[in-house]
Protein backbone atom coordinates (compact mmCIF):
# COMPACT_ATOMS: atom_id res chain seq x y z
CA UNK A 1 0.00 0.00 0.00
CA UNK A 2 2.95 2.36 0.75
CA UNK A 3 4.34 1.44 -2.78
CA UNK A 4 0.82 2.42 -3.92
CA UNK A 5 0.59 5.45 -2.21
CA UNK A 6 4.07 7.04 -3.63
CA UNK A 7 3.21 6.68 -7.04
CA UNK A 8 -0.31 8.31 -6.82
CA UNK A 9 1.77 10.99 -5.01
CA UNK A 10 3.93 11.27 -7.35
CA UNK A 11 1.12 11.59 -10.19
CA UNK A 12 -0.66 13.95 -8.10
CA UNK A 13 2.80 16.29 -7.48
CA UNK A 14 2.88 15.75 -11.78
CA UNK A 15 -0.56 17.09 -11.89
CA UNK A 16 0.66 20.14 -9.83
CA UNK A 17 3.32 21.06 -12.69
CA UNK A 18 0.97 19.67 -15.54
CA UNK A 19 -1.84 23.09 -14.48
CA UNK A 20 1.14 25.05 -13.73
CA UNK A 21 2.48 24.70 -17.25
CA UNK A 22 -0.66 25.27 -18.75
CA UNK A 23 -0.95 28.25 -16.77
CA UNK A 24 2.90 29.47 -17.83
CA UNK A 25 2.02 28.68 -21.35
CA UNK A 26 -1.50 30.74 -21.33
CA UNK A 27 -0.07 33.74 -19.73
CA UNK A 28 3.17 33.40 -22.50
CA UNK A 29 5.80 32.36 -19.81
CA UNK A 30 7.11 29.83 -22.24
CA UNK A 31 10.43 29.24 -19.86
CA UNK A 32 8.54 28.88 -16.91
CA UNK A 33 6.03 26.22 -18.75
CA UNK A 34 9.03 23.93 -20.00
CA UNK A 35 10.59 23.94 -16.53
CA UNK A 36 7.37 23.08 -15.16
CA UNK A 37 6.43 20.46 -17.88
CA UNK A 38 9.74 18.78 -17.32
CA UNK A 39 9.88 18.35 -13.67
CA UNK A 40 6.18 16.67 -14.41
CA UNK A 41 7.71 14.24 -16.89
CA UNK A 42 10.30 13.08 -14.14
CA UNK A 43 7.72 12.42 -12.04
CA UNK A 44 5.74 10.00 -14.12
CA UNK A 45 7.20 7.14 -15.89
CA UNK A 46 5.07 7.81 -18.82
CA UNK A 47 3.13 9.74 -20.40
CA UNK A 48 -0.58 8.21 -20.94
CA UNK A 49 -2.85 11.16 -21.22
CA UNK A 50 -3.32 13.01 -24.69
CA UNK A 51 -3.67 16.06 -23.92
CA UNK A 52 0.10 16.28 -21.69
CA UNK A 53 1.21 15.49 -24.84
CA UNK A 54 -0.48 17.89 -26.20
CA UNK A 55 0.75 20.67 -24.23
CA UNK A 56 4.51 19.43 -24.88
CA UNK A 57 4.32 19.58 -28.45
CA UNK A 58 2.95 23.46 -27.97
CA UNK A 59 5.24 24.50 -25.30
CA UNK A 60 8.13 23.07 -27.15
CA UNK A 61 6.97 24.41 -30.87
CA UNK A 62 6.74 27.80 -29.10
CA UNK A 63 10.00 27.53 -27.96
CA UNK A 64 11.55 26.36 -31.35
CA UNK A 65 12.26 22.65 -30.15
CA UNK A 66 10.91 21.10 -33.09
CA UNK A 67 12.45 17.89 -32.50
CA UNK A 68 10.97 17.68 -29.02
CA UNK A 69 8.18 19.27 -30.28
CA UNK A 70 7.23 16.51 -32.91
CA UNK A 71 8.06 13.25 -30.24
CA UNK A 72 5.49 15.45 -28.32
CA UNK A 73 2.90 15.10 -31.18
CA UNK A 74 3.85 11.68 -32.17
CA UNK A 75 2.55 10.68 -28.37
CA UNK A 76 -0.56 12.93 -28.48
CA UNK A 77 -1.53 10.90 -31.99
CA UNK A 78 -0.94 7.82 -30.19
CA UNK A 79 -2.90 8.47 -26.90
CA UNK A 80 -5.82 10.48 -28.29
CA UNK A 81 -9.27 9.06 -28.33
CA UNK A 82 -11.48 10.93 -30.73
CA UNK A 83 -9.82 12.10 -34.17
CA UNK A 84 -12.68 14.35 -35.08
CA UNK A 85 -12.25 17.02 -32.65
CA UNK A 86 -10.81 21.16 -33.09
CA UNK A 87 -7.64 20.35 -31.05
CA UNK A 88 -7.01 17.18 -32.81
CA UNK A 89 -7.11 18.83 -36.10
CA UNK A 90 -5.37 22.04 -34.57
CA UNK A 91 -2.71 19.81 -33.73
CA UNK A 92 -2.25 17.86 -36.67
CA UNK A 93 -2.05 21.45 -38.37
CA UNK A 94 1.00 22.10 -36.09
CA UNK A 95 2.90 18.90 -36.84
CA UNK A 96 2.99 19.75 -40.69
CA UNK A 97 4.08 22.96 -39.12
CA UNK A 98 6.27 21.33 -37.36
CA UNK A 99 7.80 19.18 -40.10
CA UNK A 100 8.38 22.35 -42.35
CA UNK A 101 10.30 23.95 -39.56
CA UNK A 102 12.44 20.77 -38.75
CA UNK A 103 12.92 20.57 -42.30
CA UNK A 104 14.38 24.79 -43.00
CA UNK A 105 16.18 23.87 -39.81
CA UNK A 106 17.78 21.04 -41.65
CA UNK A 107 18.41 22.72 -44.80
CA UNK A 108 20.21 25.09 -42.70
CA UNK A 109 22.38 22.70 -40.84
CA UNK A 110 23.15 21.09 -44.16
CA UNK A 111 23.97 24.36 -45.64
CA UNK A 112 26.37 25.20 -42.53
CA UNK A 113 27.56 22.01 -42.46
CA UNK A 114 28.93 22.35 -46.24
CA UNK A 115 30.13 25.41 -45.21
CA UNK A 116 31.84 24.02 -42.17
CA UNK A 117 33.28 21.04 -44.47
CA UNK A 118 34.39 23.70 -47.03
CA UNK A 119 36.17 25.94 -44.56
CA UNK A 120 38.03 23.27 -43.54
CA UNK A 121 38.84 21.38 -46.81
CA UNK A 122 40.02 25.68 -47.53
CA UNK A 123 42.28 25.13 -44.02
CA UNK A 124 43.66 21.98 -45.27
CA UNK A 125 44.83 23.84 -48.78
CA UNK A 126 45.92 26.74 -47.22
CA UNK A 127 47.88 24.42 -44.57
CA UNK A 128 49.16 22.03 -47.27
CA UNK A 129 50.12 25.27 -49.76
CA UNK A 130 51.93 26.48 -46.65
CA UNK A 131 53.95 23.64 -46.01
CA UNK A 132 55.45 23.60 -49.64
CA UNK A 133 55.93 27.13 -49.80
CA UNK A 134 57.97 26.61 -47.01
CA UNK A 135 59.70 23.73 -47.73
CA UNK A 136 60.69 26.26 -51.64
CA UNK A 137 61.64 28.95 -48.95
CA UNK A 138 63.72 26.99 -47.02
CA UNK A 139 65.95 25.58 -49.69
CA UNK A 140 66.20 29.03 -50.84
CA UNK A 141 67.74 30.08 -47.61
CA UNK A 142 71.20 30.68 -46.60
CA UNK A 143 71.89 29.06 -43.16
CA UNK A 144 74.85 31.64 -42.66
CA UNK A 145 75.76 33.33 -39.33
CA UNK A 146 76.36 36.65 -40.63
CA UNK A 147 76.60 38.22 -43.99
CA UNK A 148 77.38 41.64 -45.50
CA UNK A 149 75.80 44.41 -47.80
CA UNK A 150 76.47 43.61 -51.22
CA UNK A 151 78.98 46.31 -52.33
CA UNK A 152 78.66 48.27 -55.47
CA UNK A 153 79.43 45.47 -57.84
CA UNK A 154 76.75 43.27 -56.37
CA UNK A 155 79.60 41.06 -54.11
CA UNK A 156 79.23 40.14 -50.66
CA UNK A 157 81.19 38.28 -48.11
CA UNK A 158 79.44 35.93 -45.84
CA UNK A 159 80.36 33.57 -42.94
CA UNK A 160 79.38 29.76 -42.31
CA UNK A 161 80.48 27.52 -39.58
CA UNK A 162 83.48 29.47 -38.90
CA UNK A 163 84.53 30.06 -42.65
CA UNK A 164 84.12 32.94 -45.21
CA UNK A 165 82.97 32.83 -48.27
CA UNK A 166 81.98 35.22 -51.43
CA UNK A 167 78.76 35.58 -53.11
CA UNK A 168 77.01 37.80 -55.69
CA UNK A 169 73.52 39.20 -55.55
CA UNK A 170 71.68 36.53 -57.06
CA UNK A 171 72.99 34.35 -54.22
CA UNK A 172 75.33 32.58 -56.85
CA UNK A 173 79.02 31.30 -54.17
CA UNK A 174 81.67 32.52 -55.61
CA UNK A 175 83.79 30.85 -53.10
CA UNK A 176 83.29 28.32 -51.12
CA UNK A 177 82.98 28.66 -47.10
CA UNK A 178 85.13 26.09 -46.19
CA UNK A 179 88.77 27.21 -46.08
CA UNK A 180 89.20 30.59 -44.97
CA UNK A 181 88.56 32.00 -41.68
CA UNK A 182 89.00 36.04 -41.96
CA UNK A 183 88.80 39.07 -44.40
CA UNK A 184 90.32 41.89 -45.43
CA UNK A 185 87.93 43.96 -47.83
CA UNK A 186 88.34 48.03 -49.19
CA UNK A 187 88.32 49.17 -52.91
CA UNK A 188 86.34 46.57 -54.51
CA UNK A 189 89.58 43.87 -53.35
CA UNK A 190 88.37 40.89 -50.81
CA UNK A 191 91.22 38.90 -49.30
CA UNK A 192 90.30 35.96 -48.01
CA UNK A 193 92.69 34.76 -45.13
CA UNK A 194 93.17 30.74 -43.86
CA UNK A 195 93.67 32.28 -40.41
CA UNK A 196 92.71 35.75 -38.30
CA UNK A 197 96.75 35.86 -37.51
CA UNK A 198 99.67 35.18 -39.14
CA UNK A 199 97.91 33.41 -42.31
CA UNK A 200 99.84 31.03 -44.29
CA UNK A 201 97.36 31.13 -47.27
CA UNK A 202 95.78 34.34 -49.19
CA UNK A 203 93.18 34.43 -51.50
CA UNK A 204 92.24 37.57 -53.36
CA UNK A 205 89.53 38.18 -55.23
CA UNK A 206 88.25 41.17 -57.67
CA UNK A 207 84.91 42.32 -57.49
CA UNK A 208 85.15 43.88 -60.36
CA UNK A 209 86.16 41.26 -62.40
CA UNK A 210 84.39 38.78 -60.34
CA UNK A 211 87.79 36.91 -60.34
CA UNK A 212 90.35 35.55 -57.78
CA UNK A 213 93.92 33.65 -57.24
CA UNK A 214 95.44 32.57 -54.75
CA UNK A 215 98.65 34.22 -53.82
CA UNK A 216 102.27 32.40 -54.03
CA UNK A 217 103.85 30.83 -50.99
CA UNK A 218 105.27 33.30 -48.73
CA UNK A 219 108.37 30.97 -49.18
CA UNK A 220 108.60 32.27 -52.59
CA UNK A 221 109.12 35.97 -50.75
CA UNK A 222 111.59 34.73 -48.38
CA UNK A 223 112.92 31.30 -47.80
CA UNK A 224 112.97 32.24 -44.07
CA UNK A 225 109.32 33.39 -43.83
CA UNK A 226 106.62 30.60 -42.93
CA UNK A 227 103.62 32.94 -42.60
CA UNK A 228 102.57 36.39 -44.20
CA UNK A 229 101.74 37.74 -40.74
CA UNK A 230 100.11 41.24 -40.59
CA UNK A 231 97.80 41.67 -43.58
CA UNK A 232 97.07 45.30 -44.09
CA UNK A 233 93.73 46.48 -46.49
CA UNK A 234 93.72 46.14 -50.33
CA UNK A 235 94.21 49.37 -51.82
CA UNK A 236 92.09 50.63 -54.95
CA UNK A 237 95.45 50.18 -56.90
CA UNK A 238 95.43 46.39 -56.46
CA UNK A 239 98.48 46.92 -53.88
CA UNK A 240 98.62 43.78 -50.76
CA UNK A 241 101.37 45.24 -48.20
CA UNK A 242 101.77 42.39 -45.23
CA UNK A 243 104.40 41.81 -42.90
CA UNK A 244 105.78 38.43 -42.61
CA UNK A 245 107.70 36.86 -40.00
CA UNK A 246 111.95 36.18 -40.52
CA UNK A 247 111.74 38.74 -43.09
CA UNK A 248 113.68 42.50 -43.13
CA UNK A 249 111.67 43.53 -46.02
CA UNK A 250 107.73 44.48 -46.03
CA UNK A 251 105.48 42.17 -48.70
CA UNK A 252 104.14 44.07 -51.86
CA UNK A 253 102.25 41.90 -53.82
CA UNK A 254 100.77 43.46 -57.08
CA UNK A 255 97.20 41.88 -57.80
CA UNK A 256 97.30 42.89 -61.13
CA UNK A 257 100.45 41.11 -62.41
CA UNK A 258 100.23 38.23 -59.92
CA UNK A 259 103.83 39.37 -58.55
CA UNK A 260 105.92 40.31 -55.80
CA UNK A 261 107.31 43.25 -56.14
CA UNK A 262 111.01 43.39 -56.83
CA UNK A 263 113.42 43.20 -53.87
CA UNK A 264 115.69 45.21 -55.55
CA UNK A 265 115.77 49.29 -54.54
CA UNK A 266 119.10 50.34 -54.86
CA UNK A 267 118.06 53.74 -56.97
CA UNK A 268 115.38 54.38 -54.76
CA UNK A 269 117.99 54.15 -51.70
CA UNK A 270 120.38 56.05 -54.27
CA UNK A 271 117.78 58.77 -54.37
CA UNK A 272 117.04 59.01 -50.63
CA UNK A 273 120.57 59.51 -50.12
CA UNK A 274 121.09 62.38 -52.55
CA UNK A 275 117.94 64.39 -51.09
CA UNK A 276 119.45 63.57 -47.58
CA UNK A 277 116.86 61.89 -46.30
CA UNK A 278 118.70 58.85 -44.77
CA UNK A 279 123.06 59.33 -44.14
CA UNK A 280 124.49 56.54 -45.57
CA UNK A 281 123.70 53.03 -47.40
CA UNK A 282 125.75 49.86 -48.02
CA UNK A 283 125.79 47.50 -50.40
CA UNK A 284 123.98 45.03 -47.95
CA UNK A 285 120.79 47.23 -48.51
CA UNK A 286 121.32 49.12 -45.01
CA UNK A 287 120.40 52.58 -44.67
CA UNK A 288 121.58 54.78 -41.82
CA UNK A 289 119.56 57.28 -40.52
CA UNK A 290 119.96 59.40 -37.17
CA UNK A 291 122.84 57.79 -36.54
CA UNK A 292 121.32 54.22 -36.26
CA UNK A 293 121.91 51.58 -39.61
CA UNK A 294 118.46 49.87 -40.19
CA UNK A 295 117.31 47.66 -42.97
CA UNK A 296 115.73 49.17 -46.04
CA UNK A 297 112.40 47.08 -45.75
CA UNK A 298 111.01 48.04 -49.27
CA UNK A 299 108.53 50.63 -50.32
CA UNK A 300 104.70 50.62 -50.14
CA UNK A 301 104.17 53.44 -51.90
CA UNK A 302 103.92 57.07 -51.40
CA UNK A 303 107.64 57.15 -50.49
CA UNK A 304 106.80 55.48 -47.22
CA UNK A 305 109.68 52.95 -46.59
CA UNK A 306 109.98 50.44 -43.65
CA UNK A 307 112.82 49.94 -41.46
CA UNK A 308 113.81 46.66 -39.69
CA UNK A 309 116.27 45.72 -37.08
CA UNK A 310 118.47 43.20 -37.63
CA UNK A 311 116.61 39.96 -35.58
CA UNK A 312 113.60 40.85 -38.02
CA UNK A 313 111.74 43.72 -35.83
CA UNK A 314 110.13 45.98 -38.10
CA UNK A 315 111.57 49.36 -36.26
CA UNK A 316 109.29 52.17 -37.89
CA UNK A 317 108.67 53.83 -41.24
CA UNK A 318 110.96 56.83 -43.18
CA UNK A 319 108.90 59.05 -44.84
CA UNK A 320 110.66 59.72 -48.27
CA UNK A 321 108.82 63.44 -48.41
CA UNK A 322 110.19 65.05 -45.35
CA UNK A 323 112.48 62.37 -43.63
CA UNK A 324 110.08 61.82 -40.98
CA UNK A 325 110.35 58.66 -39.37
CA UNK A 326 106.86 57.05 -37.84
CA UNK A 327 107.48 54.72 -34.49
CA UNK A 328 106.30 51.06 -35.64
CA UNK A 329 104.69 51.66 -31.65
CA UNK A 330 102.67 54.22 -33.19
CA UNK A 331 102.16 52.95 -36.87
CA UNK A 332 102.14 49.31 -36.74
CA UNK A 333 101.03 48.42 -39.31
CA UNK A 334 101.24 50.69 -42.12
CA UNK A 335 99.13 49.57 -45.26
CA UNK A 336 99.60 50.50 -49.08
CA UNK A 337 99.74 54.59 -49.91
CA UNK A 338 97.21 55.18 -52.41
CA UNK A 339 94.90 58.32 -53.34
CA UNK A 340 96.70 60.24 -50.97
CA UNK A 341 96.40 58.21 -48.01
CA UNK A 342 97.91 55.04 -46.28
CA UNK A 343 95.75 52.79 -43.30
CA UNK A 344 97.32 52.21 -40.02
CA UNK A 345 96.19 49.20 -38.00
CA UNK A 346 97.14 49.75 -34.42
CA UNK A 347 95.62 46.50 -32.31
CA UNK A 348 91.71 47.10 -32.14
CA UNK A 349 92.07 51.05 -33.28
CA UNK A 350 92.74 52.39 -36.98
CA UNK A 351 93.26 55.75 -38.99
CA UNK A 352 94.40 57.38 -41.91
CA UNK A 353 97.95 58.94 -42.49
CA UNK A 354 99.29 61.21 -45.49
CA UNK A 355 102.66 60.59 -46.88
CA UNK A 356 104.53 61.64 -43.26
CA UNK A 357 102.20 60.01 -40.91
CA UNK A 358 99.65 63.28 -40.46
CA UNK A 359 96.37 61.41 -39.46
CA UNK A 360 93.63 62.40 -42.32
CA UNK A 361 89.76 61.86 -42.45
CA UNK A 362 89.23 58.30 -43.37
CA UNK A 363 89.94 56.92 -46.86
CA UNK A 364 86.65 56.84 -49.05
CA UNK A 365 85.84 52.74 -49.90
CA UNK A 366 85.88 52.57 -53.02
CA UNK A 367 83.68 48.95 -53.24
CA UNK A 368 80.92 51.64 -53.16
CA UNK A 369 76.94 51.58 -52.43
CA UNK A 370 74.84 48.92 -53.86
CA UNK A 371 72.44 49.68 -56.01
CA UNK A 372 71.55 46.86 -57.48
CA UNK A 373 67.26 45.04 -56.64
CA UNK A 374 68.64 42.56 -54.62
CA UNK A 375 67.67 43.33 -51.00
CA UNK A 376 69.50 40.70 -47.88
CA UNK A 377 66.82 39.66 -45.40
CA UNK A 378 67.27 38.57 -42.26
CA UNK A 379 64.62 35.56 -40.99
CA UNK A 380 63.61 35.84 -37.61
CA UNK A 381 64.04 31.93 -37.04
CA UNK A 382 67.59 32.30 -38.27
CA UNK A 383 69.24 32.31 -41.90
CA UNK A 384 69.13 34.82 -44.93
CA UNK A 385 67.02 35.59 -48.24
CA UNK A 386 68.03 37.44 -51.22
CA UNK A 387 64.70 39.38 -52.00
CA UNK A 388 63.97 41.11 -55.21
CA UNK A 389 60.49 42.90 -56.65
CA UNK A 390 59.83 42.23 -60.05
CA UNK A 391 57.14 43.71 -61.69
CA UNK A 392 55.85 44.82 -58.55
CA UNK A 393 55.83 41.54 -57.21
CA UNK A 394 58.62 40.59 -54.07
CA UNK A 395 60.90 37.01 -54.74
CA UNK A 396 62.56 35.16 -52.86
CA UNK A 397 65.44 34.14 -55.58
CA UNK A 398 68.55 31.90 -55.40
CA UNK A 399 70.35 32.10 -59.10
CA UNK A 400 67.18 31.27 -61.84
CA UNK A 401 64.63 30.05 -58.84
CA UNK A 402 62.49 32.28 -57.38
CA UNK A 403 59.48 32.02 -55.27
CA UNK A 404 56.70 34.71 -54.56
CA UNK A 405 55.17 35.85 -51.36
CA UNK A 406 53.11 33.11 -49.33
CA UNK A 407 50.44 35.19 -49.99
CA UNK A 408 50.75 35.59 -53.59
CA UNK A 409 51.62 31.65 -53.71
CA UNK A 410 48.79 30.64 -52.02
CA UNK A 411 46.55 32.88 -53.99
CA UNK A 412 48.11 31.67 -57.42
CA UNK A 413 47.43 27.99 -56.89
CA UNK A 414 43.85 27.12 -56.00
Amino acid sequence: MSLSTYGQTNKEIAGVYIRKAQANYSSLKLDEASKNFERAVKLLDTITEANVARLGSLIHFKLNKFTEAKNYAKQYFALVKNKKTESYTQLLDLYVTIDEELEKVNLEKAKLEKIKLAKEKETRRIDSLKTVWQNKSDALTFQFQSIQAFNKQGISVFEKDEFVGIMDDSGAVLVEADTYKSIKSFDGYILLLNQEENPTQIYSFNSKTKEGFMLPKISDFNTLSTHYGNVMLPRGDGKIITYPNNSLKAVVFDIATKEFDSNSYVNVIKDLRKTKKIEKFNKDGQVRVNKVWYNFGGHIGGGIHPLYLPDYTLFGFLCGIDGTVLQASEFNNLGAFYNGKAHVAKGSDSFWVNQNGTKVDDATNEAGKYTGKSELVRLENGGYQIQQEIDGEKFIILGDEKLETLETFIRNNP
